[in-house]
Formats: C-alpha cells, sequence, structure tokens
C-alpha cells in the first residue's frame, strides 16, 4: 500500500505542511518517488509520522524529538522536563480560571490587578493603575498588605476623591484631607512599613520614588494630588504624635 503526502497527512490527522517540515527538519524520512515524480509513502512513513505526532502531543519540542525517538535515557529525561512545564502550566490556568471567578462574581474589570479581584469593582481607573505599578515594585509581602487594606476600605471618602475635579475649592480640598487622614493614619499604625518601605522594594528606592511620584501625577488631577499629599501629612503627624 501507498500513499501520496496528502493522503499520509489525512490518516496521520496532520498536514502536508507539516509533513514537509518534518522532512526539512529531518525526523521523517523522504520515500521513493513514482515513476511520474509524485512520492510514494509506505507503512513504516505512517508509522514514524505518528509516533512523531505522538511525542509532538505530549509536548516534546520538535528539536529533541529526533533523540527522544532513539535513546531511552533521553526520552525519560525529556519527558520529565515536560512533565515540569505542564505541571506550571496548569498550575498557572488554574490560577487564572479562579481570579476570573472571582472578577464575574466581583463584577470586577477584567484587567483588575491580581489579586485585587475581590475590590476590583470599587477601584478607580487611578487607583488600579497605581497597584498595577506597585506590583512591580514592591515585595509579595507588601502586595499581600495591601490587599487587605484595599479589601477592607469601605469609606465612601474614596469615591469622592475620584469624583474630584482639578479646580475643586479650596475647602473642599482640605475637608477632603481632614476625612481621609484618619483612615491613612491607621492603616501607618497597622503595617508600620508603609512608613519606610525601603526593605520591600524590588527596585532601588530612588527609582522607585520618581517613578511613583511621575505616575501620581499622570493618573491623579492636580486637586486630586493635594488632597491625597495633605492627608499624608496630617496622618503622619497623628502617628508620631502617637
Amino acid at each position: 500500500m501507498a500513499w501520496s503526502t496528502r493522503e499520509l497527512a489525512d490518516l496521520a490527522g496532520t498536514t502536508v505542511n507539516t509533513v514537509r517540515h518534518y522532512h526539512r527538519l529531518g525526523l521523517l524520512a523522504e520515500p521513493d518517488r513514482r515513476y511520474n515524480g509524485y512520492k510514494q509513502y509506505r507503512t513504516e512513513h505512517l508509522v514514524a509520522l505518528l509516533r512523531i505526532r505522538r511525542l509532538v502531543d505530549l509536548g516534546v519540542p520538535l528539536a529533541q524529538v529526533g533523540d527522544v525517538s532513539t535513546d531511552r535515557l533521553t526520552a525519560t529525561e525529556a519527558l520529565r522536563e515536560v512533565d515540569a512545564e505542564l505541571e506550571a502550566k496548569i498550575e498557572r490556568l488554574q490560577e487564572a480560571r479562579s481570579a476570573i471567578a472571582t472578577i464575574l462574581r466581583a463584577e470586577a474589570p477584567a484587567d483588575t490587578p491580581a489579586g485585587f479581584e475581590v475590590a476590583g469593582s470599587r477601584l478607580s481607573s487611578a487607583d488600579s493603575s497605581m497597584i498595577h505599578l506597585y506590583s512591580r515594585l514592591y515585595d509579595e509581602d507588601s502586595l499581600a498588605d495591601l490587599r487587605e487594606i484595599v479589601t477592607h476600605d469601605e469609606d465612601p471618602i474614596g469615591a469622592e476623591i475620584d469624583r474630584l475635579p482639578a479646580d475643586a475649592d479650596e475647602q473642599t480640598r482640605r475637608e477632603l484631607a481632614e476625612r481621609l487622614a484618619p483612615s491613612l493614619a491607621q492603616n501607618l499604625r497597622d503595617y508600620p512599613w508603609l512608613r519606610d518601605p525601603g526593605d520591600r522594594l524590588t527596585r532601588g528606592e530612588e527609582a522607585t520614588r520618581d517613578t511613583v511620584v511621575e505616575a501620581m501625577h499622570e493618573v491623579y488631577n492636580p486637586a486630586q494630588l493635594e488632597v491625597l499629599a495633605r492627608a499624608s501629612i496630617l496622618a503622619h503627624a497623628m502617628v508620631a504624635d502617637d
């Protein structure tokens, strides 16, 4: 029994281009040709192709297929590497599914920062942007604390600051800062590292400060920045008084 390239590909559940690619890589031997120049594949080619497809389906890289097919030790090592990669991939996929379920349940934006899905619907666009940035600047312990702060923060003043226009009057700015300060002070008491996060940073202290300052000036308007700055000063003063 002899098959054409297309017939061989159909039998193996693959494509003509894939068969030709395996020929170019030297994984599949070239068959004899008929008098008219067309290739004629036989059982040995079909079995060889099916073996290659089996290894590829298992996740063995094409560059290793040849060695895996001929060396049992190489095959064992390759399969262990593939298994470890699959385990890590499965873990990532499970984490992604869990995050998606939380996002859907909380009706949060799809691009909510990882770990903040529960509070995602309450985060403003600016706050979400800053948390995305923090995830690259602070260590995991710090991010866990930030998740606690954000998750349990249901103070409506946050929404008021989100809506604050850039031309808000002085009295409004002052009152918002004074109302925000106590909760910031409590965070400083509960998480002392917020006062001096140096050993929590994944980047240099100066680079982190410059990055955060520049980002805040881009995502918050002048009135919001002033409220946040005033509230921070008041909060630190409250903690110092303690």
